[in-house]
């Protein structure tokens, strides 16, 4: 690892539930700082893909998540300060309420958890819109709940007029918290959502630009932006270093290899060079990595790529919406999540892609699909042609499937070894028929015992969402087979 700029200013923006505001004080606090000439770092708690396409836009620099169920607590400061590099300060939205984390499993994936473990001040934002003198009691619990969480101070938002600010003000001054901004009841700035959530940056841009815009002002005009700066440069020192990708790959155990079957390799099993040091480019050429992108697919990790590339990929991306083939030389491809069945028509219409897709796939070349990746494999979606790499059919359905998932690779892979062990996340509202393959791609240890996704030929295709940062070799991995299949 790097050594570690740990001094960057920092703050929190947490409330006490969903629904109270923080995206918008977030994401308007990112774009008010960056207007005034600051280099912000913008970093979002859990496993959301969405807020991080705001926070971009707002600062201009990469969004990040910070996860301590995915990725464990000891990388969240490594990997802040890889994001933070260079940066004048930096800006973290957190998750659902200050103190909600996984669930079963206490204050692991909080906010609050990822607070203390940057040495971050808090700032709370807190929905008054149908309370006055209560706010002191709501802010005194989560000032008193756990005394290694420092909230420096409270936004108070949908407050109806002055002298509702100043029954407000009065409560909260009793507790001995300062009020940091006072946001008026108004009309919302448009974001809209949809059934995960709200509609990706990648899908509105001219008015996402609007909407972050008019968020920036609201803060603006509404908040003590020198005190909100005051209050990050009070944070505290990091001991840790900055994550790297070249370091992780260097620092990863090497891939785990099968017992070897007498006779010929089936297809897509593991290679013995697998063992060997990080793959070098032969020839001064590196494995090209198709990564698909564009308004269907908008869910991925920065740190995915920074991997890949650092394990000898050159990375180029694709958007399945526009173009009609594969990035010539394609050796590997990586389809991650988004919103496939919101674009299905348009996904099946275009024949010459999904057509390259399948040839690639079918070729045993290595596929890692994720959640939307794995619909768009399918046979069908919604009665859709599809790839047809797998003999699967996927479509919508009523339920959501959300939560963290503890999980072990099945079946050896081009990702992951068989016994590998990962965290992940599932979000979404779709079925595949049938759930798993032949050869499964991962066995759910938690919250229930399961089967799910599939492995064949080359192809890693599953619901769950992983972040390589965990794991980093099976970037080291996927590369190596780019390099021979």
């Amino acid at each position: 690892m790097t050594s570690p700029d740990s001094g960057v200013p920092r703050l929190v923006i947490a409330a006490p539930s969903s629904g109270s505001g923080k995206t918008t004080v977030a994401t308007g606090l990112m774009a008010a700082l960056t207007g005034r000439g600051l280099a912000v770092s913008p970093h979002k708690v859990g496993p959301d893909y969405i807020d991080p396409g705001y926070h971009a836009l707002a600062t201009g620099r990469v969004g990040r998540n910070l996860d301590a169920y995915l990725c464990g607590p000891e990388l969240v400061g490594p990997l802040f300060l890889h994001g933070a590099r260079g940066c004048d300060i930096a800006v973290v939205e957190g998750v659902m309420g200050l103190y909600d984390g996984a669930a079963g499993e206490g204050e692991l994936a909080s906010t609050a958890q990822v607070a203390k473990l940057l040495r971050a001040p808090v700032v709370l934002v807190v929905d008054a819109s149908s309370q006055s003198r209560s706010v002191a009691a709501l802010v005194h619990g989560f000032v008193s709940w756990d005394p290694e969480v420092r909230i420096g101070g409270v936004i108070l938002n949908k407050v109806a007029s002055d002298r509702h600010e100043g029954l407000l003000r009065e409560a909260v001054d009793s507790v001995g918290v300062p009020v940091l901004g006072v946001l008026r009841r108004a009309a919302p700035v448009e974001t809209p959502a949809r059934h995960l959530g709200l509609v990706p940056v990648a899908e509105r841009r001219a008015q996402a630009v609007e909407a972050v815009a008019a968020m920036a002002a609201q803060m603006a005009d509404g908040c003590d932006l020198e005190a909100l700066v005051g209050l990050a440069r009070s944070a505290g020192a990091l001991s840790c270093a900055a994550w790297d990708a070249d370091d992780a790959l260097d620092f990863s155990p090497p891939p785990p290899l099968p017992v070897p079957t007498p006779g010929a390799a089936a297809p897509g099993s593991p290679l013995s060079a697998l063992n060997g040091p990080r793959p070098q480019a032969q020839d001064g050429l590196k494995a090209r990595v198709a990564v698909a992108g564009g308004a269907a697919f908008t869910f991925s990790y920065a740190e995915h790529t920074e991997l890949l590339a650092a394990a000898g990929a050159e990375v180029v991306t694709f958007d399945p919406l526009r173009d009609e083939e594969l990035p010539e030389g394609t050796a590997g491809l990586v389809i991650g999540g988004g919103f496939p069945e919101v674009y299905a028509s348009e996904l099946s219409a275009n024949e010459g892609l999904r057509k390259s897709v399948a040839e690639l796939a079918l070729s045993g070349a290595p596929v890692a699909a994720e959640c939307a990746g794995l619909l768009y494999l399918c046979r069908e979606l919604d009665g859709l042609p599809m790839c047809g790499v797998l003999d699967a059919a996927a479509r919508m359905s009523e339920r959501l499937t959300l939560g963290y998932r503890d999980a072990v690779a099945v079946s050896d892979s081009a990702l992951a070894g068989a016994g590998t062990r990962m965290r992940g996340h599932e979000f979404h509202r779709t079925v595949v028929e049938p759930g798993a393959g032949a050869a499964p791609a991962w066995g759910m240890r938690a919250p229930e015992r399961r089967v799910e996704g599939f492995v064949e030929r080359g192809v890693h295709a599953s619901y769950l969402h992983t972040h390589w940062a965990a794991e980093p070799g099976v970037a080291r991995r996927f590369v190596e087979r780019c390099r021979t299949s």
